[in-house]
């Protein structure tokens, strides 16, 4: 008896943005076609101003394509007015900010709990109690942000991300704030839960170590995907 394919949690079809107006206006992604599958760790990799973390931003909901098509978790983001994208993210995105985007005033746990309240799951409190604990902030939870390292915060941004059970996970250049040895237990953490759980995580990094963690990478270029061959190709011309 044959196994059913593995459903693609997140495809792009012929995705362009341009990004600002005018003369200043940017062509930043450029007919994009990708496909990843439910439990893959993908990394986005590629120079300064390649357009991978708005690649990223697009896959998460938080920017709109001009023309093509997004689908994340059998939802077409293309489609849908704004707070559908907004729905579907809070339920199906679990997103981690290189520079953490934690609300100042409020304690590590109200951090976490409170997105999901807004998101209407039941238990939200309890919940973020639980997510702080399996990420190492069991003594922790009612400190502010301010009264925490960089990488606790960094722990308090994956609890909120993983609170919510996403199927996928983006992050945003998770360590790029963080010393080499707190970076290295950040992506520890990340790569662990993502593995404990099966979520899909899509990670886009300037580090090279890291993106050799995830099982493939997607290099972009220019606001395209480089093929493999394109990058062979490439690597044997500077030789």
């Amino acid at each position: 008896m044959s196994q059913s394919p593995v459903k693609p949690i997140v495809t792009l079809r012929q995705a362009n943005l341009t990004l600002g107006n005018g003369a200043s206006s940017v062509h930043v992604l450029k007919g994009i076609d990708i496909d990843i599958n439910q439990g893959e760790s993908v990394g986005i990799v590629g120079p300064s101003g390649s357009g991978k973390s708005t690649l990223l931003m697009v896959i998460a909901g938080l920017e709109r394509l001009d023309t093509g098509e997004v689908h994340v978790a059998e939802q077409a983001l293309h489609a849908l007015s704004e707070d559908a994208v907004a729905a579907v993210r809070g339920r199906s995105v679990g997103i981690v900010f290189q520079s953490f985007h934690l609300i100042p005033n409020m304690t590590a746990l109200e951090n976490v709990a409170v997105p999901l309240e807004l998101a209407g799951k039941a238990n939200a409190f309890e919940r973020a109690r639980e997510e702080l604990i399996a990420v190492g902030l069991g003594e922790r939870l009612t400190h502010y942000p301010g009264q925490l390292s960089g990488g606790e915060q960094q722990r308090v941004a994956i609890a909120r991300a993983l609170a919510p059970d996403p199927v996928l996970i983006v992050a945003d250049e998770p360590t790029g704030n963080l010393d080499g040895e707190t970076g290295r237990q950040i992506a520890d953490l990340l790569f662990a839960k993502q593995a404990e759980r099966g979520t899909t995580l899509l990670l886009v990094t300037h580090d090279p170590v890291l993106a050799e963690r995830c099982q493939r990478q997607i290099s972009v270029r220019s606001g395209r995907i480089v093929t493999s061959d394109d990058a062979h190709a490439a690597a044997k011309a500077i030789a």
